[in-house]
């Protein structure tokens, strides 16, 4: 017998949030253990800025007595009004190879959907562009990333078999750092300074950077990425979570922003792969993670691309290329032998392109399914 209920006690709130330890043992080859109080803090209104223009409910199923499954579904009223539809998303779908688990979990976050006059389900995508999103379809031998989610095949399968169809897919690649920089590049981003009146801005430590994030966070992303599918503007408050997390993995020579003036101009952010560190901390940081998280963020031969945004003004004018060669020479300085690209939307060529010049691997791909309710 299956059930399905909603996350309203102590029992069901551990169960949700502690299957994916579960599901995915300690151990795993692929899959890296999310830190539970990340995923607490995402379901919790006082810490979510997100919950100001969205609702959220929690299930868990369970099968003969025993748990089975979990999902979240999303009412996300900001992106609704953007797009002009009436969409419900589910996200943190985790379930036992059981189709009817997995039936009875969908039927339940659609109902939920219906309740609130909603007649397309879509998923799994979170509360914001910063949340984790797509489920894995291609990639699966693949070290899964911090701000990526791991899922076993037979999740596509059920997908598959619910009726459900490709909405998005995002691409992730592996990029091989070069021996060393190219000169041409170097010339012409000296050029690119000189016309324009560019200059780097110096980052020494994370206070020095700090102001920016903001204004990268909500005036560049904003103008820059919210055309693109499931993108949605964040307010003030989760600008502020987004920084203070951003500051757990902060690396001076992992950041790059470009200045005219006092202005702005794009910016670019890596931080050092910290999948094994993860791994070992399975889901706390405290106490036995913690040493391997300093060691990954100080010794690290693998970082992972974050971001990169340069204001619609500015484009066309060679800081794209400034900022990824700025990047490139302190990847080569510190020793980094590959650049793993968190997803990208398969259609957004400008991103994509971007790696054209270097030796690369598609290693990813998570899709977005949809269907109607």
């Amino acid at each position: 017998m299956i059930t399905v209920l909603e996350v309203n006690d102590r029992k069901t709130y551990k169960d949700f949030f502690n299957l994916p330890y579960i599901l995915y043992k300690k151990g795993h080859p692929h899959n890296v253990p999310p830190l539970k109080s990340e995923e607490e803090d995402e379901f919790d209104p006082k810490v979510n800025g997100a919950f100001a223009h969205c609702e959220s409910k929690m299930f868990v199923a369970y099968k003969d007595g025993k748990l089975a499954g979990r999902v979240a579904g999303i009412l996300n009223k900001k992106y609704n009004e953007k797009v002009g539809e009436k969409q419900i998303r589910f996200t943190r779908y985790d379930v036992i190879d059981d189709i009817e688990v997995s039936r009875a979990l969908i039927d339940r976050v659609s109902a939920w959907g219906k309740e609130l006059g909603m007649n397309k389900l879509i998923g799994p995508i979170g509360f914001s562009d910063f949340d984790k999103q797509g489920m894995l379809v291609e990639g699966f031998e693949e070290m899964d990333l911090y701000v990526t989610i791991y899922n076993y095949p037979y999740y596509v399968t059920h997908m598959e078999q619910l009726g459900f169809t490709k909405e998005a897919d995002w691409i992730e690649f592996e990029i091989k750092v070069p021996d060393k920089p190219d000169e041409r590049i170097d010339r012409l981003c000296d050029l690119t300074m000189k016309r324009y009146g560019f200059r780097y801005l110096e980052i020494k430590n994370f206070k020095s950077v700090e102001p920016y994030f903001s204004i990268a966070l909500n005036e560049i992303m904003n103008e820059v990425y919210y055309h693109l599918y499931g993108y949605v503007t964040m307010n003030q408050q989760q600008i502020d979570r987004e920084t203070k997390l951003m500051k757990q993995i902060f690396i001076p020579d992992c950041a790059t922003a470009i200045m005219h003036g006092d202005e702005l101009v794009g910016y670019g952010f890596m931080a050092p792969n910290i999948s094994e560190a993860l791994k070992k901390a399975n889901g706390h940081i405290f106490p036995k993670g913690l040493v391997p998280f300093i060691k990954a963020l100080k010794h690290y031969d693998k970082v992972d691309f974050y971001s990169i945004g340069v204001r619609k003004k500015y484009q066309g004018k060679g800081v794209n290329a400034m900022i990824l060669n700025r990047g490139l020479k302190n990847l080569i300085k510190n020793g980094v032998k590959y650049v793993y690209t968190g997803p990208e939307l398969e259609t957004n060529n400008p991103i994509n392109n971007q790696w054209r010049g270097f030796e690369r691997r598609q290693n990813r791909r998570r899709r977005c399914w949809g269907k109607e309710i």
